[in-house]
């Protein structure tokens, strides 16, 4: 029960990083868009005359921002299952450089399990370091867990090149 307990913490602490991050994230990205509109002087830098609603909009912002960095770690994260015929050593080699070649480093293997990082720094800066994919062994083959957009895009892959006969 107490292990329970530690694992539902850790899974909300995670969620709560991943709001925060995506919090900040858009509030970056709308300020240097503002300044980049404010320095090509198509604005000014008084928030009364840049916004509709003076500085009662920086609030507003402020709330959506939040309301959506709220809700994206749910949607924009997931775990999915991939079917990867065949033992682990027969396929080991074949899943770590087809995750090489479309940018993802092992970083870790435990096992049957194993977790790549983006190459890339670029990659990893814009998505806030959130750029971790973890294969977790099941009986059919994998659980993918990480950005929905990449672990679609990696599963589609994975089954495609495992279903495949190789030349």
């Amino acid at each position: 029960m107490h292990i329970t307990k530690i694992i539902i913490f850790a899974v909300i602490m995670k969620y709560i990083i991943r709001a925060i991050k995506y919090y900040l994230y858009m509030v970056i990205l709308v300020v240097i868009i503002l300044a980049a509109l404010a320095f090509m002087h198509l604005t000014e830098w008084n928030a009364a005359t840049m916004f509709r609603n003076g500085y009662e909009s920086i609030w507003q912002l402020a709330l959506a921002f939040l309301a959506i960095a709220l809700i994206y770690p749910k949607f924009g994260f997931n775990r999915r299952g991939v079917i990867i015929p065949g033992e682990y050593s027969e396929i080991r080699d074949g899943i770590v450089s087809y995750m090489e070649d479309h940018g993802y480093a092992l970083e870790t293997e435990e096992g049957e399990n194993l977790t790549f990082r983006a190459k890339s720094p670029v990659r990893r800066i814009t998505r806030f370091f959130e750029d971790r994919i973890t294969m977790t062994r099941d009986f059919g083959g994998f659980y993918v867990e990480g950005l929905t957009k990449d672990i679609v895009r990696i599963i589609n892959g994975l089954e495609y090149k495992f279903r495949t006969p190789q030349v």
